[in-house]
Parts: structure tokens; C-alpha cells; sequence
């Protein structure tokens, strides 16, 4: 079952539970798959889209929780928690620091990267093997700490 019939389920579910926190989050992933579909009409829903999907409304919920709580805005930014909480069910677990670190070093000697001045090496295939395993923050400072380290 691909991410919008199971979205579709869990929209069903959560009407009748009357959870109008989890019905209105799963509402706008179902108004973005239906925005996708739209749009690209010559693409198709693949589950590489369909995680970039769900991390672009991940990134959407973390940047207003910083803004709002930035804002002392502590009952904004909870129900923007409780959003990315739902939706980081649709993603996959997410990697410890220590995993994303040992990742990161197999890749900087795969790459042969050897100061800083590397990280964009390093970077483009750190990103690419940890999306939707590693926050992107987190992975970029993993990498310049891993670098700074080596020189």
C-alpha cells in the first residue's frame, strides 16, 4: 500500500476518533500527494518522491516550531510538535548520532576528503545515503566536525 492510501486510511480513522490535531496534519499530506499529482502530470508517485514529500512538511513543522518558540509562542509551537510527530511516522527511524557519524567517516575515506575544505565532497553523498534517515542539520554538522577534526 503506497503513502496516499495508507494516508486515506489513517484520515478515516482519525474522524472517528474525532482527532482533529492527526485528521488536519494527515489532511494537508493528502493536499500535497494531491498538489504532486496535479502538477506533474508526466510524473509518477514514486517512493522517493513520496519521501521528499514528507521530509519537505518535516522541515515545514521544525522551522515554525523554532520560529514560534523563538516568539515565545509555546501553544503554536506545540501543535506544530504534535504535527511533525504524526508525520515522522510516515518516515523511516531515524538514525542515532554515533550511526550518522559512522556513515560519515566510511564516506570521508571513500571520498578521500582529508580538511574541511572537503565538505562539499563529502556532503552530496552523505545527503544522498541519509535522506529521511538523518536530519540534513545534524549531517552537516557531523561532516564539519569530522573534517575539522582531520586537519
Amino acid at each position: 500500500m503506497g503513502l496516499s492510501e495508507t494516508i486515506v486510511d489513517q484520515i478515516k480513522v482519525a474522524m472517528k476518533s474525532g482527532d482533529k490535531i492527526r485528521l488536519e496534519t494527515l489532511r494537508s499530506l493528502r493536499a500535497a500527494i494531491l498538489e504532486f499529482s496535479t502538477a506533474a502530470v508526466k510524473k509518477e508517485f514514486t517512493p522517493e518522491e513520496e519521501m521528499k514529500l514528507l521530509l519537505t512538511a518535516s522541515k515545514k513543522r521544525k522551522d515554525a516550531i523554532e520560529m514560534y518558540t523563538t516568539a515565545n509562542r509555546t501553544d503554536l509551537a506545540e501543535k506544530e510538535q504534535n504535527e511533525l510527530t504524526i508525520i515522522q511516522e510516515f518516515l523511516p527511524k531515524q538514525l542515532e548520532r554515533n550511526e550518522i557519524e559512522a556513515i560519515v567517516a566510511s564516506l570521508i575515506s571513500e571520498v578521500g576528503a582529508t580538511s574541511i575544505k572537503d565538505k562539499g565532497k563529502v556532503m552530496g553523498p552523505a545527503m544522498k545515503n541519509l535522506r529521511g534517515k538523518a536530519d540534513g542539520t545534524i549531517v552537516q554538522e557531523v561532516v564539519a566536525t569530522l573534517l575539522e577534526a582531520m586537519g
